[in-house]
């Protein structure tokens, strides 16, 4: 699929950097002229899946984070946040509302909100291999 522009971004699994993803998505995503609607689900569905991230891929210590963002036709931003850490073992039970192996402070509710503020969204994992998440999101054109 042909794109009118993208960015590559790669980092470690930190906690600081969840707000750092966000902001460099929103950031490339205003070339799009979104509504600070639809930026504010952007930047809510990246924060997520980044946390998932950091909280689940590597839970013995910091491991890589990919994050490409695309400009495709029709106005849609096109979102794949990887990483290559544990995987999901279960993901039918995983993206049940509620549900998290986070502990008690997780809502488990991170896949839900992704699906929600985002046009498409997919993901696929595999154990011991890690997990990606595609999204899509839809920018209304303004007059």
């Amino acid at each position: 699929m042909k794109f009118e522009n993208y960015m590559i971004l790669e980092f470690p699994s930190k906690s600081a950097n969840e707000a750092f993803a966000r902001s460099a998505v929103a950031c490339f995503a205003a070339q799009m002229d979104p509504t600070l609607e639809e930026l504010g689900d952007i930047r809510t569905a990246v924060s997520e899946a980044v946390t998932n991230c950091i909280v689940h891929a590597y839970p013995e210590g910091f491991g890589i984070i990919t994050l490409r963002c695309r400009m495709l036709k029709d106005n849609v931003l096109d979102i794949v946040i990887k990483d290559k850490g544990v995987g999901i073992p279960n993901l039918e039970e995983a993206r049940r509302p509620a549900f998290t192996t986070g502990g008690a402070d997780r809502s488990g509710m991170g896949f839900t909100i992704m699906e929600s503020f985002m046009t498409s969204f997919e993901v696929s994992s595999q154990p011991g291999k890690g997990t990606t998440v595609h999204m899509r999101r839809k920018i209304k054109q303004r007059q």
